[in-house]
């Protein structure tokens, strides 16, 4: 843990919304105090059609949650036609920025409301009705949200597929929630691949797929593509013969929005329901506030649309603020390691939000990229996915934020629907790699093994949240039993995250990684981020990924893969390096028993590495390594199976 302390600065506190800890204690204890007082008035941000009879009602036994029940609204209508009816339709909502540096192009809310109404009522032609399920398989391109909206406006529930997993996935995720229509794409790009064979995909997964009865291809490089017969149909050619009105559909507050996919640890992926009013709020209400959003601000999240910060913080929550917001095709290192600060010259991006193992790939390579562009325009700097360790936050607010622009490190899930643990970057001091204090209305607790609370601070647990917040999943698709067992069983009374933190002597959290990602070595509980935390301090290093392995004294022994600063060659000094840092910064028992030197982690495109392919290097069942297809260079493995030790 760092005991270093970034307060904000009294320019940034003065306009901030929340400009002093003592205001956010004021309003957090309001919001846990008195719940439905306290969301009752914040769900004012959003229009209804009907205002709900109940705030909210819950059983965490049964796994029974429900917000705004007898509200009715439109998801659509509030990330639109509300904007455009109060005469903001000229304003830019999209600025989308294309894997070629020299494509870009934006829309105002008033040209998305059009394309939106449009694609609707395409929908709607191909037999599309209110609850019908419709995948969504796409790269980040702007018919994307477009037709996400588009399913939320005739209440269709979308479900977004990220456009880098396997025909396999795609087939098993369709067939989950038996979907009606596939949206794809002719072929896609992204970095230097400028044949992501999309339709192909597609193709390959619908061959068993009985309840798709029609794939909607975007036209976005023009290659030729097979083409079924009375099975699938151009989006332009649709789009030219489709009526420019389409009313939208009245939504309960509990109706289905969306389902996301996610992995579980064991089975089939999950597919988390989030419903319409409640998430609407939630989301809109945290992008304003964690963000500390304001108009006309400049808003970049990198994330990929496939994944829930795209839902919540590309689409929702900064469409329902009419925020100004960045879409963006390719990937940080294409064509250069200047493209982040290049965008955010080219636009002049004030807020920035982006993961931690972006940054790490964009340190390795050194400042010259960063000091080409003019970043001044930045105030606030975002960071998800994963704990953020303390080099890369140093890098990050030192280098990027030029030590002003306070870095908002956000805990959260994809079936939390929003961020749940983070600073208001107005008032909370900042400690580098702590996720700081609840957001208002979240009750996080520590959980001792046998479930008890642990009270105080300077003290760790599984962490859990005590009650219900407007944007938590609703269930499982299909599977409720499954919900109640996955989150609500291990420690009945709490929604379990699975997740293990600790609270330090300020009250502060800090995440130390999924449960079944902390070690036990002779007996010691050690978490992944805190020994990788460590090994990133060490001098040379870029990044570092930890695994456990069998070991005959300790049980488990310490596996850790570690990149290295380009131009950084491993040596027995680099070795002895890390070793010493671990020892200082956590202690002995924490050393990696074993360094493995590799050019390259294993990660999926979205950047989270794939730690299960790790484990079964570090264990050398190399004939169990599972599915590749979902990492960004498969290429990675041969180098790591060839270097283990």
């Amino acid at each position: 843990m760092s005991d270093k302390l970034f307060s904000p600065s009294k320019e940034f506190s003065r306009k901030a919304r929340i400009s002093q800890m003592e205001r956010y204690w004021e309003i957090y204890n309001r919001s846990i105090k008195n719940p439905e007082a306290f969301w009752g008035e914040v769900a004012k941000r959003i229009n209804w059609v009907k205002k709900w009879d109940k705030v909210r009602e819950y059983d965490f036994v049964e796994a029974k949650i429900k917000w705004f029940e007898g509200g009715t609204l439109n998801a659509s209508f509030n990330c639109l036609d509300r904007h455009v009816e109060a005469g903001f339709g000229d304003q830019i909502a999209l600025i989308w920025e294309g894997n070629d540096p020299s494509k870009s192009t934006t829309f105002t809310y008033a040209q998305l409301l059009e394309k939106v109404q449009k694609f609707s009522n395409v929908l709607k032609n191909l037999g599309v009705k209110k609850g019908d399920r419709v995948c969504l398989y796409m790269q980040m391109i702007p018919e994307l949200p477009i037709a996400m909206l588009s399913c939320a406006r005739i209440g269709a529930i979308h479900s977004v597929v990220f456009g880098a997993f396997s025909a396999d996935s795609l087939r098993e995720r369709i067939n989950d929630s038996t979907c009606k229509i596939l949206i794809t794409q002719d072929t896609g790009v992204r970095g230097i691949k400028n044949d992501i064979p999309m339709k192909a995909n597609a193709d390959k997964a619908t061959a068993k797929t009985p309840s798709i009865k029609h794939v909607v291809v975007v036209k976005r490089t023009g290659e030729i593509v097979n083409f079924e017969e009375n099975r699938d149909i151009w989006w332009h050619d649709e789009m030219e013969k489709a009526e420019p009105k389409c009313e939208p559909e009245i939504m309960g507050a509990e109706d289905p929005l969306f389902i996301l996919y996610t992995s579980g640890s064991t089975g089939k992926p999950k597919g988390v329901l989030h419903t319409t009013g409640g998430y609407l709020v939630y989301t809109s209400y945290t992008h304003e506030m964690v963000f500390d959003y304001h108009e006309n601000d400049i808003y970049w999240c990198t994330a990929d649309i496939g994944w829930i910060t795209g839902h919540s913080y590309i689409v929702y929550g900064p469409m329902a603020n009419r925020a100004v917001t960045v879409m963006f095709e390719g990937v940080p290192n294409y064509p250069d390691y200047g493209r982040f600060w290049e965008i955010v010259d080219k636009h002049k991006v004030n807020i920035f939000y982006t993961a931690p193992t972006a940054l790490r790939a964009l340190m390795k390579e050194g400042d010259d990229w960063v000091n080409r562009n003019n970043l001044s325009t930045l105030r606030l700097l975002g960071t998800v996915g994963e704990p953020i360790k303390e080099p890369e936050w140093l890098w990050y607010y030192n280098k990027i934020g030029k030590s002003k622009c306070p870095v908002v490190d956000t805990w959260w899930q994809t079936e939390t629907g929003g961020i749940l643990i983070t600073p208001l970057p107005g008032s909370t001091p900042l400690k580098p790699g702590s996720a700081t204090l609840p957001f208002f209305g979240i009750e996080p607790v520590l959980l001792s093994e046998d479930g008890k609370e642990i009270d105080g601070n300077n003290v760790s647990g599984f962490l859990a949240i005590k009650a219900p917040w407007p944007g938590i999943m609703r269930t499982l698709y299909g599977d409720h039993k499954r919900f109640r067992n996955t989150y609500f069983s291990q420690c009945p009374g709490y929604y379990f995250t699975g997740d293990g933190a600790s609270r330090d002597e300020d009250g502060y959290y800090w995440i130390t990684g999924r449960v079944d990602d902390v070690l036990n070595v002779s007996g010691h509980r050690i978490g992944t981020a805190e020994i990788e935390g460590g090994i990133g301090k060490a001098n040379g290093v870029a990044e570092a990924a930890v695994v456990a392995y069998p070991h005959d004294i300790k049980g488990q022994g310490i596996y850790a893969f570690v990149t290295l600063m380009t131009g950084v060659q491993p040596d027995e000094a680099i070795r002895r390096g890390i070793l010493e840092m671990v020892t200082k910064e956590i202690g002995p028992h924490a050393k990696p028993d074993k360094i493995q030197f590799t050019p390259a982690l294993p990660k999926t495109r979205s950047g989270k590495i794939m730690r299960r392919i790790l484990r079964k290097i570090s264990e050398n069942d190399i004939e169990h390594l599972g599915d590749t297809s979902t990492l960004a260079d498969p290429s990675i493995i041969d180098a790591l199976v060839d270097g283990r030790i």
